[in-house]
């Protein structure tokens, strides 16, 4: 058998360009349509071929490493295709594929401030994506210009092939080499996209960020990815949350949690106290007698849901303070107090679990 380099007439160093080139000059000539010659058919026959192994990369491997019959019918997924495959036995073509295909999906990853989780928010964020080309409008071609019928398939698409097999000649339609199927050429591509009909370019969108989502939260926009070749739909975009460390709150579902220090008198005689929340202020009223690890619950001032209209609670655990340096009046004060309470000496108590656990048990049980 022929080399296939010496059927296209390139070197064994010719590009992919070159190969195909040479190709189309070749299918022009030696088409049953332009030749009814038995010798050009054969020709043609060997030209595409010749042209099927050597534009395939991994075929082309093979063949230059001594595969011989690379590309032809190798296993019983070749022989099944030659047999029963793309309009076989003179079956109906199919017809030109289209140059219009969906976009490509797109992904980015948005942080959000733990505030902004509580009622949601709208934020605008830039994406680096392919977006419809403004000089071609997606056809492709260079303007005033536009794609002609490729000579090769006549426009079809496809070409007829026949293969020799033990069942005898055998009729199959594969696409066609010269304009990969789409039945047409484009002579003159854009400039601008390549003949493409995209470019890449980074926009900007507004988001509405929803209440209560976590981070790993994954949010669809559908046709917010990458417009598709040549002007087809676009894909999706998706985008997935990270909700940064907040220093004073953290959150157990909808509910908000933090710890408020308060001292050692406010403690004893109670107090009422307005703090800095992540929606405005919120009174917190602390009870006389407040043990550290008490926890106060304030209904409704946590996170709005992500399915539902309602908020969580906002959980405050008291870690009381004790001083470590007093005047000599403040002590003479605690003395005298010590004296009046005249409370019990310290003891051993029964165990039962640290401040810790106290606190986690609260927060978490």
């Amino acid at each position: 058998m022929a080399d296939h380099y010496e059927t296209l007439g390139v070197s064994r160093e010719a590009s992919l360009e070159e190969i195909k080139k040479s190709y189309r000059k070749l299918a022009r000539q030696l088409h049953p349509d332009v030749n009814p010659s038995e010798e050009a058919a054969e020709r043609f026959k060997d030209v595409t071929h010749a042209y099927d192994v050597l534009s395939d990369p991994e075929q082309r491997q093979r063949y230059d490493m001594g595969g011989g019959q690379a590309g032809g019918m190798g296993g019983f997924g070749d022989i099944f295709e030659t047999f029963f495959g793309g309009g076989g036995f003179g079956g109906a073509s199919r017809g030109p594929r289209s140059r219009h295909e969906r976009g490509e999906d797109a992904l980015i990853r948005v942080d959000v401030k733990l505030e902004e989780v509580v009622f949601g928010v709208q934020r605008e964020v830039s994406i680096n994506t392919a977006v419809l080309c403004g000089t071609c409008e997606g056809s492709g071609c260079q303007p005033g210009t536009h794609p002609v019928n490729c000579d090769v398939c006549r426009g079809q698409g496809q070409v007829q092939r026949e293969v020799r097999s033990l069942f005898g000649n055998v009729v199959t339609m594969h696409p066609c080499g010269s304009c990969q199927g789409y039945g047409s050429v484009i002579e003159t591509p854009c400039t601008q996209c390549a003949g493409k009909g995209r470019v890449r370019e980074r926009r900007s969108l507004k988001v509405d960020i929803p209440s209560g989502i976590d981070t790993g939260t994954r949010m669809q926009m559908r046709g917010g990815g990458e417009v598709g070749p040549f002007g087809g739909p676009n894909g999706d975009l998706f985008i997935e949350f990270r909700v940064e460390h907040d220093d004073t709150f953290s959150r157990d579902g909808n509910d908000l949690l933090s710890t408020i220090k308060v001292s050692m008198t406010d403690a004893i005689l109670g107090t009422e106290v307005e703090l800095d929340s992540l929606d405005g202020k919120v009174s917190v009223e602390i009870p006389a007698g407040t043990q550290p690890g008490d926890l106060i619950s304030i209904k409704g001032r946590g996170i709005q849901g992500l399915r539902t209209n309602t908020r969580g609670d906002l959980k405050i655990a008291m870690q009381v303070v004790t001083p470590t340096k007093l005047s000599g009046k403040e002590r003479a004060l605690i003395e005298q107090l010590a004296q009046l309470r005249s409370d019990d000496a310290p003891h051993f108590g029964e165990f039962k679990q640290s401040f810790f656990g106290k606190l986690r048990d609260r927060f978490f049980g």
